[in-house]
């Protein structure tokens, strides 16, 4: 798939079925019922049809280190899983595949990222790996994929739009955020109101008199959920007055 594979021991060996094998020794069917209730998997819920085996995440961080020598065509396989802990910790793999690749791998494995968008379909897949992939790859490049992403029909590649934000805004640079956020104002889905919210108050916590000024024209039709979000880090008076709408 174009990237140069790791050398280490044993990483020819690598496969995913023997990762899959140390996931599905770890599962445990009351996490399963646990995780399949938080993520909304019922008929019409975001998550319908997610299937879990019921695992802690910092189990699938400690089995992905150990597989970081994975190919990209192994990993493949692991996206394409319904299991939503097979994907996600694919997605570990790949995040540390990325931290430390050359330059053309990194390319490498964001064209892969971009090629495998349907299958980062839940918002702790998004959100764990967005800012770290897209983001982290497009910090010096142009955006504007981002900003399509934003104006798309899946709830996913949305919130990817504004997550993939939180790298820039780690590094100062919060032009993208706010120009995202405005795009999703109006989005009807909680999920993004969450997000949108989210990055804004982190813009604010490098700028806030740049996010007062964002939401100075907009905090009035701003979903309830994104306002109360954004403005999270204000101190409680401000606060509660943009809450009341005074400001």
């Amino acid at each position: 798939m174009g990237v140069s594979k790791p050398t280490g021991k044993g990483s020819k060996l690598m496969k995913a079925s023997d990762l899959r094998k140390e996931l599905q020794n770890r599962a445990d069917t009351k996490i399963a019922a646990h995780s399949k209730r938080f993520f909304k998997t019922g008929e019409g819920d975001y998550g319908e049809g997610d299937e879990f085996l019921g695992i802690r995440v910092p189990e699938q961080r400690k089995i992905a280190k150990r597989y970081k020598a994975l190919p990209l065509e192994e990993i493949q396989e692991l996206l394409r899983s319904d299991y939503h802990e097979e994907r996600l910790t694919a997605l570990f793999v790949l995040e540390l595949r990325f931290a430390k690749a050359s330059d053309s791998d990194r390319k490498a494995i964001y064209e892969f990222y971009m090629k495998n968008l349907s299958h980062i379909n839940n918002w702790d897949l998004i959100d764990s790996s967005a800012p770290k992939i897209p983001g982290a790859y497009l910090f010096d490049k142009s955006r504007e994929v981002l900003h399509t992403l934003a104006g798309s029909e899946s709830l996913w590649e949305r919130r990817i739009a504004i997550m993939a934000t939180f790298y820039f805004i780690k590094q100062g640079d919060l032009e993208d955020t706010f120009r995202i956020a405005d795009r999703l104002l109006k989005d009807e889905h909680d999920l993004i109101h969450k997000a949108v919210g989210w990055m804004l108050r982190e813009a604010g916590k490098k700028d806030q008199s740049r996010l007062e000024a964002f939401l100075k024209d907009r905090y009035q039709q701003m979903p309830r959920t994104m306002l109360r979000y954004a403005i999270e880090k204000f101190p409680q008076e401000l606060r509660q007055a943009y809450l009341r709408g005074e400001i």
